[in-house]
């Protein structure tokens, strides 16, 4: 019976594709097929290779590969950091997604900082200078005049956007969260629970995801014939921002206030906690992106929880479909959120 190794052989040194062959009684030419074309061998010969593989810990040269196939199995992100004063780190439970999906695919994700303040080129012109990238996921696509998207198509780069670019003229592929849909729900959520003066809290006009999630809310308000005017304030994405923004909408007799994200969301339980009032019971508050401080703040909060794994998994999907037919028409995918109700607006039968 075969002994277990290592990674690493008897003497010291690396497995090599030679040592498994000669372990597992077969070719060098037979293992290269077992880990490339297992389709070439019999089953009883592509398992036999395998479990050697597996016993013996090997593992194929990365750079090996990227000569015989032409491509490195890496994939580029641009890391950006969070804004000052931002309680969702959404992108961060994306990556984590992006990671453990690409990983799957027999792919690695190579982080790069990508700078602070608008988009720009800066990193992807550099790393595809200094290295075999097969492709790049983009964020924040919604920026206006973001350069990435015609940079890459014009160099033959493949790439795909979490999120929708919202000028008139579309590049690419792209997977996006349904925002108009999340606040949407998040209204009928309230009216259900006996609401009518519902307001809304958003970030300043001009951003696509927020103005998105705007057109939700107003949506929802106007099949349900319930006024609009003088209950929509905006904030930057910022806690005390927004606890400042909140205050005329609770002095015009808001009932209940759909937040644009969790942050805001957050922003009004200070305001609301500087009255003496209480979130959920004097004033339903729900938010968006189901970040980790939702469940943990008192009352819980409700919120939209964005389906980041479906969109870790899209994004790839869309990824390697473009590498593989980089003519085929480009596929947009928008998927909806879900929402996580608790406390601060709970669910009907609560």
């Amino acid at each position: 019976m075969p002994r277990s190794t290592s990674s690493s052989s008897a003497k010291g040194g690396p497995v090599t594709l030679a040592m498994v062959a000669a372990r597992a009684g077969v070719s060098p030419q037979t293992v290269s097929n077992a880990i490339n074309s297992p389709d070439m061998l019999r089953p009883e010969t592509l398992e036999r290779v395998r479990r050697t593989i597996d016993e013996m810990g090997y593992r194929p040269s990365r750079a090996a590969q990227t000569l015989r196939t032409g491509s490195s199995k890496l994939i580029g992100y641009g890391v950006r950091p969070a804004p000052p004063g931002s309680t969702a780190p959404v992108l961060d439970r994306f990556l984590h997604a992006l990671t453990e999906t690409t990983d799957e695919a027999g792919y690695r994700i190579l982080l790069f900082a990508s700078p602070a303040g608008g988009a720009s080129v800066q990193g992807y012109e550099e790393l595809l200078d200094q290295h075999d990238i097969d492709g790049f996921v983009l964020s924040d696509t919604d920026e206006r005049g973001d350069p990435r998207q015609a940079w890459l198509a014009k160099r033959g780069v493949p790439f795909v956007g979490f999120g929708r670019m919202w000028s008139k003229r579309q590049i690419g592929d792209w997977v996006d969260v349904d925002g108009a849909h999340g606040t949407d729900a998040a209204v009928e959520h309230l009216i259900t629970l006996g609401h009518s003066k519902i307001a809304f809290l958003g970030w300043p006009r001009g951003s696509g995801v927020g103005d998105d999630r705007a057109e939700g809310w107003q949506r929802a308000m106007r099949r349900h014939d319930l006024p609009t005017r003088g209950r929509r304030a905006q904030s930057t994405d910022d806690v005390d921002a927004a606890r400042i923004a909140v205050k005329p909408l609770l002095d015009a007799g808001a009932t209940a206030v759909v937040a644009a994200s969790d942050t805001l969301a957050l922003g009004c339980y200070y305001a609301l906690r500087e009255r003496g009032a209480t979130p959920g019971r004097d004033v339903a508050v729900t938010g968006f992106d189901d970040s980790p401080i939702a469940a943990s703040l008192s009352p819980g909060l409700t919120t939209l929880a964005q389906p980041l794994e479906a969109v870790g998994r899209e994004c790839v999907r869309l990824l390697l479909a473009r590498m593989s037919n980089p003519d085929a028409p480009p596929e947009r995918i928008l998927l909806e959120p879900s929402l996580v109700a608790r406390d601060s607006a709970p669910a009907p039968d609560a």
